[in-house]
């Protein structure tokens, strides 16, 4: 079952991206992201009175609630920052940075949670997906410069932050009902995408918010959560090391709806670089 919601939260992960980005095209990306949270959280807290888990909320241990928490700050973080990277830059060339998450999470699962077990089949598949991706990781000519360097750091830190995510989630939501611990966090996430609003001072860009993306930015909140209620019982349920490089295929989603919806295309190399990433994802999901 858990590889099943693995291979969902992929599914809604990918669709998640081409929402977000029809809804962000001259909507202010910090305002966009505040708005979806609020449609995360109240899908995930729907959820959360669906399967009665509201009532265990007391018995949640301190140390659990500390690392929800966190979570929470690392995936406000990692929003934050890809959809900045998203408003200015391709999908194809965002989407596959910020999935390069996978690596830094399968070493950290490995150190520190002792997922040893097919040790250098994760460690050679671990290799392919860095190789996929910098093959993804395409330069720009001059005069586009710019606007690489605008997206690029963006891209780089939602990936560090999103490795961050998925660790302090696994010890979070140790003895705790998924949907409950996805809810919880989604709290955090809130708080923290609306002060960066307030503190930034773009409140007042809501009221000029086009109608049609502020349905893209809601369906995209909707994909989101998800995501999130598949992929947190992947992880409870799971091994964190080959979770995530299943949620990460959400990657082959984007493109091909990028190539769709955007009409983005993609390069012989970074091509060879996504059937690499693939190829290695499904290795480790199977072997590792």
């Amino acid at each position: 079952m858990w590889i099943i919601m693995a291979v969902l939260s992929a599914v809604f992960a990918g669709i998640t991206s081409i929402l977000a980005k029809s809804g962000i095209k001259k909507t202010d990306s910090v305002v966009a992201t505040a708005l979806r949270t609020i449609v995360v959280l109240v899908f995930s807290w729907i959820m959360v009175f669906v399967v009665g888990s509201a009532k265990t909320i007391g018995e949640i241990s301190t140390k659990s609630l500390i690392f929800l928490i966190l979570s929470g700050i690392a995936t406000g973080a990692s929003w934050l920052c890809y959809f900045k990277a998203l408003s200015s830059g391709n999908i194809n060339k965002v989407v596959p940075i910020d999935k390069s998450s996978t690596i830094l999470t399968v070493l950290l699962a490995i150190i520190l949670f002792g997922e040893t077990n097919n040790l250098w089949i994760k460690l050679v598949c671990t290799l392919f997906l860095a190789i996929g991706t910098f093959l993804m990781i395409e330069k720009k000519s001059d005069t586009d410069g710019h606007e690489e360097k605008v997206w690029f750091p963006y891209a780089v830190a939602s990936a560090v932050f999103a490795a961050l995510t998925s660790i302090l989630a696994k010890v979070g939501i140790e003895n705790v009902e998924s949907n409950l611990g996805t809810a919880i966090r989604t709290i955090v996430v809130l708080i923290m995408a609306w002060l960066v609003v307030f503190v930034r001072g773009k409140q007042k860009l809501i009221k000029n918010i086009d109608k049609k993306e502020l349905i893209f930015i809601g369906l995209s909140g909707v994909a989101t959560g998800g995501s999130w209620l598949c992929y947190y019982y992947a992880i409870q349920n799971g091994i964190v090391s080959v979770v995530v490089p299943i949620d990460k295929l959400s990657i082959l989603v984007a493109i091909v709806f990028s190539r769709i919806v955007f009409k983005e295309r993609l390069s012989k190399k970074a091509l060879l670089g996504l059937i690499i990433i693939i190829v290695a994802t499904l290795a480790m999901a199977i072997f590792a």
